[in-house]
């Protein structure tokens, strides 16, 4: 298994207000980028570059007697995810490069994702075998795929990005592919006002279950009470323009499928195919699964709002208040909780060490090995170091690197699993239960 094929993001703009444009969810994006796999495009905001010469340097150490096969797969992070396949043919050009590498070298693929690249190869494994997408049958992932090597895992921004700095807001809502990152899962997962949330701590004064959270003040107006991730979504869709809120509905879907009848039927509903809580993964009994992702450094987990201070003057109807800050918990109105300093321990580690071991979510029963890298990092290396586990630096991390090799050079079962945090006693206390 020599192949590698390595999902990361691409697409560097100059502007991005240049982006902004309500009425033309394909060609609004004025920036030109062009089809990835025709420019050759990587994303200069991240180390992805760097990342890949560096798998390329190391494989020469693994004993390996043929030739590394590394085909990048950058796509267009601001549109969603059909429209990647109706402007650029993203997933079209995907799988035919998958399907080449696999012929040539008569070895199956290993798959790498970062970030919100797993979200779009996640997506892909539906769109290949459906009728509606790539029509290559249940079959193709177990012809075609060894192993999908799933970096920091399903990547969820909080909604502070789509709700305050006005500019900022327009910006994200202007961008489809951003929104494919709203929480999924609802206050099943996230938590509720009555049961707190999974991922409190004993003690915690306050509770991660709320999403949102308003204090009262004497020259400003807020919601009547905090709200969860439901409540929140609801606000967003309810407070945005109405182009907005029907492109993220028609594109996307949050919820939770409670049996397997459901999860069948969402497999013919490509609004659902991001949704790893709605669907499940390839039938693929041979597919190896590797969830590696970075612990231990603090991460936005919810949010206070306040009332804009100058209301006549932006369309917004709240903003984040960065007056609030308390101990190392509240920083600027930002309620901090764990993961790699981008994307929380629940989003990285629930499918991995829970959801998927649910047999309506992985009925091939795909072999899950999850390694969890403490965030460790030099003091004076404004990178963080060989032992970084932050979000993107993660990506030079000398041990993240050998895993990758490992896997390629086909010897991922000596991997030896590692979960340092307690995400395994959070996702049982997630309420998403066997059928």
């Amino acid at each position: 298994m020599d192949s590698f094929l390595d999902v990361l993001p691409a697409g560097l703009v100059t502007d991005m207000r240049d982006l902004v444009d309500e009425g033309y969810p394909n060609d609004r994006l004025t920036v030109p980028t062009g089809p990835p796999y025709q420019n050759g495009e990587r994303d200069l905001l991240d180390s992805s570059d760097a990342f890949s010469v560096g798998l390329k340097v190391k494989s020469d150490g693994l004993g390996v007697n043929h030739s590394v096969i590394m085909i990048p797969a950058a796509y267009d992070w601001r549109l969603s995810y059909a429209n990647l396949e109706v402007r650029d043919q993203y997933f079209t050009r995907l799988k035919m490069y998958i399907e080449m590498a696999a012929t040539t070298s008569e070895r199956k693929v290993v798959l790498v994702s970062h970030s919100m690249g797993s979200q779009v190869l996640f997506y892909f494994f539906h769109w290949v075998a459906s009728p509606l997408g790539g029509r290559g049958g249940d079959g193709w992932v177990e012809k075609y795929v060894d192993s999908w090597i799933n970096l920091n895992s399903f990547a969820v921004y909080g909604l502070e990005k789509f709700l305050s700095k006005e500019e900022r807001a327009d910006i994200f809502r202007a961008m489809p592919g951003i929104s494919s990152m709203l929480p999924i899962g609802g206050d099943a997962v996230w938590g509720s006002i009555e049961d707190g949330a999974p991922d409190d701590l004993p003690g915690q004064e306050q509770s991660f279950a709320t999403l949102l959270n308003f204090r009262k003040g004497d020259n400003w107006t807020a919601p009547a009470q905090n709200l969860t991730v439901s409540g929140a979504l609801d606000y967003l869709f309810k407070t945005s323009e109405d182009w907005y809120r029907e492109q993220i509905r028609s594109s996307y879907s949050h919820g939770v499928a409670e049996t397997t009848a459901e999860v069948e039927k969402n497999e013919h509903d490509p609004r659902k195919w991001i949704n790893p809580l709605e669907t499940r993964l390839p039938l693929a009994p041979s597919l190896k699964i590797f969830c590696f992702y970075g612990v231990g450094k603090p991460t936005e987990r919810s949010y206070y709002y306040r009332s804009p201070e100058h209301s006549a003057s932006t369309k917004l109807n709240i903003t984040i208040d960065t007056t609030l800050t308390q101990g190392d918990m509240i920083d600027h109105g930002v309620v901090m909780g764990e993961g790699d300093g981008t994307v929380n321990l629940l989003s990285t580690g629930y499918m991995c060490n829970q959801g998927w071991k649910f047999r309506r979510f992985n009925p091939a029963g795909a072999k899950i090995t999850v390694v969890e890298m403490p965030h460790e990092p030099e003091r004076f290396n404004p990178r963080g170091g060989p032992n970084t586990a932050d979000h993107v630096d993660i990506l030079g991390r000398q041990m993240l690197n050998e895993l990758i090799l490992k896997v390629a050079a086909g010897h991922g079962e000596a991997i030896e699993e590692r979960v340092v945090s307690n995400i395994r006693q959070y996702a049982a206390k997630v309420k998403v239960y066997e059928e």
